[in-house]
């Protein structure tokens, strides 16, 4: 198959494993975080057997928090080249493999442990070659700091680029049904078109992480996108049994995006991104299962006022002034 997904924590890292222990000329690995030892390991183990690998790290997150720098120590001491993500954006958060020149690899899961063993997440495997030369494009572009312009005929989806735009597209198509997992709903122009895809009477399902799982600092934007898309109507769930860390959109069980993005303004405008779109019937009848599985072991998210204060007043005591909630205190001016 030309094409496969990688379902996690289901699958474990073992796909993973196997693509690298497979390389026998060249690996390129961007990452937003790297630090799974098993990864590592064989990443090293390709370096020593003769394998050009070539790794890229972002530097940092927003708040400066660095998570690489273990890695980089361990790669560089094994004698691997390793150089930070291109600073002309924001941070990169695009998760991505290129195997010998011929097989690409785009997730949603960053290369640590808990993203194998703990959370949802997706990946594709494609060996398409057009998909494939993409992916190293933007790779090589960006390890030598020039500009990647993938164009209007762009094959796969990239931030800064065609993001926004195409995950519009794939909700504007939608005709039955909308399967969402992300970790934020806090873009402006998603959430319009998902408001209009409801008044055409698309039934759309979204899961989300709890409002507490929010950072601070974008806690406002994402509670409202959720609340927004509940008054109208559209059902919002919290997986029970895992983690949510996925970005994928499923539509009328026949098309999916899958990669990095999360549906907030930063990730469309200020980062590297990467996703891919799909409509394989043997991934397309895997991701449906996968997603009527998790809807059944999931629970709707409390975003009454009473819930919301109850979940959030000890993560941020100023909750109530910050999303205008009334308590009991509240009351008109005098």
């Amino acid at each position: 198959m030309s094409r496969s997904v990688i379902v996690l924590p289901d699958d474990s890292a073992q796909p993973i494993l196997d693509a690298i222990n497979a390389a026998k000329k060249s690996i390129r690995v961007k990452m937003f975080v790297f630090s799974d030892p098993a990864l590592l390991d064989a990443v090293v183990a390709a370096h020593q057997r003769g394998v050009k690998v070539r790794v890229m790290l972002n530097p940092e997150r927003r708040d400066g928090e660095k998570e690489n720098g273990d890695c980089r120590i361990s790669l560089t001491a094994a004698g691997i080249e390793v150089i930070d993500s291109n600073p002309s954006f924001d941070l990169t958060h695009e998760k991505s493999m290129v195997v010998d020149d011929a097989l690409a690899l785009i997730a949603s899961l960053n290369w640590q442990t808990r993203n194998l063993t703990e959370t949802r997440d997706y990946a594709i495997v494609t060996s398409h070659q057009h998909e494939v030369d993409e992916v190293m494009q933007c790779f090589d572009a960006d390890w030598n700091r020039t500009a990647f312009t993938p164009g209007d005929h762009s094959h796969l989806i990239w931030c800064i680029g065609n993001g926004r735009q195409r995950l519009g597209q794939l909700i504007d198509g939608a005709k039955h049904t909308l399967f969402l997992q992300n970790e934020r709903y806090q873009d402006p122009t998603i959430i319009e078109h998902l408001v209009r895809a409801h008044s055409r009477g698309v039934k759309i399902h979204i899961m989300a992480r709890p409002p507490h799982k929010l950072k601070k600092e974008k806690l406002i934007e994402g509670v409202s996108g959720l609340r927004i898309l509940e008054d109208i109507g559209v059902k919002i769930h919290k997986l029970k049994h895992i983690k949510l860390h996925a970005k994928l959109l499923f539509a009328d069980d026949a098309r999916a995006i899958i990669g990095s993005i999360n549906l907030a303004p930063g990730s469309f405008d200020s980062r590297r991104e990467l996703a891919i779109e799909v409509d394989d019937p043997h991934i397309i009848k895997r991701i449906h299962q996968v997603l009527q599985d998790d809807w059944t072991n999931s629970k709707p998210l409390d975003l009454s006022d009473a819930g919301l204060l109850a979940e959030l007043q000890e993560y941020d005591p100023n909750v109530a002034e910050d999303l205008a909630l009334p308590t009991a205190h509240s009351g008109k001016p005098k």
